[in-house]
């Protein structure tokens, strides 16, 4: 089964097999055709910015941020340069959709970015890419070669007075990077490390200029919506949640991929599409939005539509379309020590709550997952995590902690089993991967005396 299998409603990867990615597959797709209509009509920039508007085009990196609006920050009457940045740095657990849209669909974000530089009169792009998917990085230079030669970028693209310069740039797999000013810090040839807020990048970005920062997927969505209007965009999902949507369905699913589906298809659906669940096995519960996300039980994403008000309402995020799919066996203290884990390990350290805190989140999980929890434990881990939360300079403090509530909040009683019987329910199956870390990291000397 390949990674990815795309609806019927799909716009941004229908008919692509991954051969097709060239600029003449593209073009045979109306590729650039609303660059070339933008270009050739002279559409005032403004009315680009008023089209994404209403085609209700959130941010699909996570914070689902409408697009239209953060277009219009830019300050374009700015003299000098000013900035789009693509993040495509993909490290949020669970999620693959922006690797393959860069794989099976270059041109889409490269046209997608050059009409977002038009809209704000930015002066040059840039393609922050994951590093791990190097073979990808290099198809998208090729792209960007193709772009180039045909005139769709560089000085007075086809013919107009409008000149954008392009370029991609490797990143090499720190997490913290894909947090907005910690990718522009890496940008620039410094440590990945984000920024106090305010200013914003709308205002001091990349190099002290006017930036706006947008997800790949996000990008990628806005030649559509040029070529065929903002309300044929919103028309395809619901109100506030315009336009189609890439979800990464992992875990206990017979057939994982990436799925296209229209913002607002209920999670049934997704489930379905993506093979029920594998086996015999029942659905327990799921992350709709990657691991930083809140947990939902069965109960409540099988009554779930797959929008960002409706998972909200649910009690989650829809984050970055990482749809964690767990089943019956699944032992949610085991889960929750890995991604507690994955947060201790990739937090750059620069705010305390969050250098100090995943770390306690970690080894208080770690030790109810041994067998060594105490029922003290489960006040200390809602204790630490809400001193985490709301107090550090980015929202990696948040995605450590949002985990740690949620499985308290709906799956308590197994860390209280856990803590009374020093094993995990009946039925719940070891990992093939082990548990995660072969030791608990040192203790600091702070949690020795709370232990």
């Amino acid at each position: 089964m390949s990674l990815f299998d795309y609806g019927p409603d799909a716009i941004l990867m229908r008919g692509l097999d991954g051969a097709n990615w060239r600029l003449k597959d593209y073009q045979a797709r109306d590729g650039y055709l609303a660059l070339r209509k933008i270009l050739r009509d002279k559409v005032k920039p403004e009315d680009v910015v008023a089209e994404v508007k209403k085609s209700g085009l959130r941010g699909r990196g996570g914070a689902g941020f409408p697009t239209g609006l953060k277009w219009s920050f830019m300050p374009r009457q700015f003299p000098g340069a000013k900035y789009v940045v693509c993040n495509s740095d993909e490290g949020e657990p669970g999620t693959c959709k922006d690797r393959d849209l860069l794989r099976y669909n270059p041109h889409a974000v490269i046209e997608g970015m050059i009409i977002a530089g038009y809209a704000m009169g930015a002066t040059a792009g840039y393609n922050y890419i994951h590093g791990e998917i190097w073979l990808v990085y290099e198809q998208y230079e090729e792209a960007l070669r193709e772009a180039y030669a045909a005139g769709y970028l560089g000085k007075n693209i086809l013919g107009s007075d409008f000149s954008f310069e392009m370029y991609a740039h490797p990143g090499y797999g720190a997490y913290i990077c894909g947090e907005e000013t910690a990718l522009l810090e890496s940008l620039e040839g410094k440590r990945g490390q984000p920024r106090f807020k305010p200013p914003f990048p709308a205002s001091y970005g990349l190099y002290g200029k006017p930036t706006t920062i947008n997800n790949t997927e996000t990008f990628a969505a806005a030649p559509w919506i040029m070529r065929n209007g903002g309300e044929a965009f919103l028309a395809l999902g619901r109100p506030n949640n315009g336009g189609t949507k890439l979800f990464s369905v992992t875990g206990h699913v017979a057939r994982p991929g990436n799925y296209e589906v229209r913002l607002g298809t209920p999670f049934a659906a997704l489930l379905e599409m993506a093979g029920g669940m594998r086996g015999a096995s029942k659905l327990k519960a799921v992350i709709p939005g990657g691991s930083s996300m809140p947990v939902l039980p069965a109960e409540v994403m099988m009554k779930t539509d797959m929008d960002y008000d409706s998972i909200a309402k649910a009690g989650s995020m829809l984050g970055s379309g990482a749809v964690i799919v767990m089943d019956q066996t699944t032992c949610m203290v085991r889960a929750l020590e890995r991604l507690s884990y994955f947060y201790y390990e990739e937090s750059c350290g620069q705010c305390t709550p969050c250098r100090e805190g995943t770390g306690w989140l970690y080894r208080v999980v770690h030790r109810i997952e041994t067998g060594q929890g105490r029922m003290e434990d489960l006040a200390l881990l809602d204790s630490v995590a809400d001193n985490i939360a709301g107090s550090t300079i980015c929202a990696l403090g948040d995605a450590a902690a949002l985990p740690v509530k949620s499985f308290l909040k709906h799956f308590r009683h197994e860390f209280i089993h856990h803590v009374e019987h020093k094993r995990c329910l009946p039925g719940m199956l070891e990992p093939k991967w082990g548990r995660a870390g072969a030791h608990a990291p040192a203790s600091s000397s702070r949690l020795e005396k709370a232990a």
